[in-house]
């Protein structure tokens, strides 16, 4: 059975939302695809990180409602020109996913034998997913720390250097 922590008080919750939010609205000026999103994890990652704050426990229910908010915000987006393209676009879409979810398994159980890991850690760290989702789930194994953290570092990697490449790779798309 696990204990659970001391709930946060309120200024020290206060200050991992002004450290995302602070970066997060920085971020806004790199002009990465979801800068507010990556400058937020940031911001509050490195405050949380530094050791300064007690970590950071959210009222039951908050994270719930932001993946509403998330959810439905991305949902909005899709409309019905959404579904003509997934009408097109299954055959890639089954592709993509079943190339992700065997790459993510090849390269977790070689993660965790070559560099000697807990392969629930590796397996779960190279899953194709957002931090979050697969966060929740190493929670449920007792690595969710360990897991939220290899997702951030690939979060992170991704939004900052994907984009580059794709301008480089697809010179079109820059003025899009």
């Amino acid at each position: 059975m696990t204990r659970s922590r001391p709930m946060p008080s309120l200024a020290t919750l206060a200050l991992y939302l002004l450290a995302g939010t602070a970066i997060g609205l920085l971020a806004l000026f790199s002009g990465i695809p979801a800068a507010p999103l990556a400058g937020a994890l940031l911001g509050a990652g490195i405050v949380s990180m530094s050791g300064q704050l007690e970590p950071a426990t959210w009222p039951a229910g908050t994270r719930t409602v932001l993946e509403i908010g998330i959810g439905t915000v991305i949902g909005t987006g899709l409309t019905r020109a959404s579904l003509e393209q997934l009408q097109l676009l299954w055959k890639p879409a089954v592709l993509i996913t079943l190339a992700l979810v065997l790459t993510g398994l090849v390269v977790g159980l070689w993660t965790s034998r070559l560099l000697g890991i807990d392969p629930v850690v590796a397996l779960l760290g190279a899953a194709p997913g957002g931090i979050s989702g697969m966060s929740l789930v190493g929670a449920e194994f007792g690595v969710g720390a360990a897991v939220a953290a290899l997702h951030a570092v690939r979060l992170i990697t991704v939004l900052l250097v994907l984009p580059l490449v794709v301008r480089l790779i697809v010179p079109s798309t820059a003025g899009s």
